[in-house]
């Protein structure tokens, strides 16, 4: 579905993507994980086309999207839910909605207000809200929900657990998980390395505008590296303490 090679980017001359290749299989869902400052935002800017490249290929389903203008790689099925969610507040929650059907221009669409609504029952209830009085959580639920007015192919997320309660961030994972299983393609960019490693098939560890290691999630989540430097001492300790003691 998504083909990247050798991709290179920055801003006012300063590179911060440096030959960055990844690729995401139809009905994937993979993570990109790494710390603050690694350009995985700015992967993904490139990847919508909010961001030109300096060299390297974005292509989509084989079809090389590398330059296109924004609104047209939106149409293609390509949709992002940026960090911050960026919703309308003064509009209401069903006009938000209702605004991203502007991405389908002649595309069939995948997912209409009832299937919105079973996913996210709260911005049902909250229909004609300000979407600017809605709580972090819900802000992004009404994100989500809008890109998938606009019948995604392939979804991009930049932080949607961001600034939530862990429960909330449940919800919302949960919420993409069952998305996934139900055949859409996902690109998830998470902080929260652990919860990203749980909810996906594969994932990308970026550090300093390079991919340093990626493989399976399960297995990434179970690297001694990963494991002291982003998932916490404390699962450290635990992965140690399951370690068979050596023989005398």
């Amino acid at each position: 579905m998504l083909e990247i090679s050798d991709l290179h980017a920055g801003y006012s001359g300063n590179e911060v993507l440096h030959g960055i290749s990844l690729s995401v299989a139809e009905g994937e869902m993979v993570a990109i994980i790494g710390p603050n400052g690694a350009g995985k935002s700015t992967l993904l800017n490139c990847i919508s086309g909010i961001l030109p490249v300096t060299s390297g290929s974005i292509k989509l389903a084989g079809r090389n999207i590398t330059g296109e203008a924004a609104f047209l790689i939106s149409r293609s099925g390509l949709l992002q839910v940026p960090e911050g969610r960026q919703i309308l507040g003064d509009l209401t929650v069903l006009e938000n909605l209702q605004l991203g059907v502007t991405a389908l221009h002649r595309r069939r669409p995948t997912h209409d207000l009832p299937r919105i609504y079973a996913l996210f029952p709260i911005l049902e209830q909250r229909s004609l809200q300000r979407a600017g009085s809605l709580s972090g959580g819900e802000q992004q639920m009404l994100a989500i929900g809008r890109a998938l007015m606009g019948g995604p192919r392939l979804l991009l997320l930049d932080e949607p657990s961001l600034g939530l309660s862990p429960l909330l961030t449940q919800v919302v994972l949960g919420a993409l998980r069952e998305l996934n299983a139900a055949g859409l393609t996902i690109l998830l960019v998470e902080q929260n390395a652990r919860q990203a490693l749980r909810s996906t098939n594969r994932a990308y560890l970026m550090e300093q505008g390079r991919v340093v290691q990626h493989g399976n999630s399960e297995t990434l989540a179970r690297d001694p590296s990963i494991i002291a430097h982003y998932l916490g001492q404390a699962e450290s300790a635990t992965a140690a303490a399951q370690q068979p003691s050596p023989i005398a």
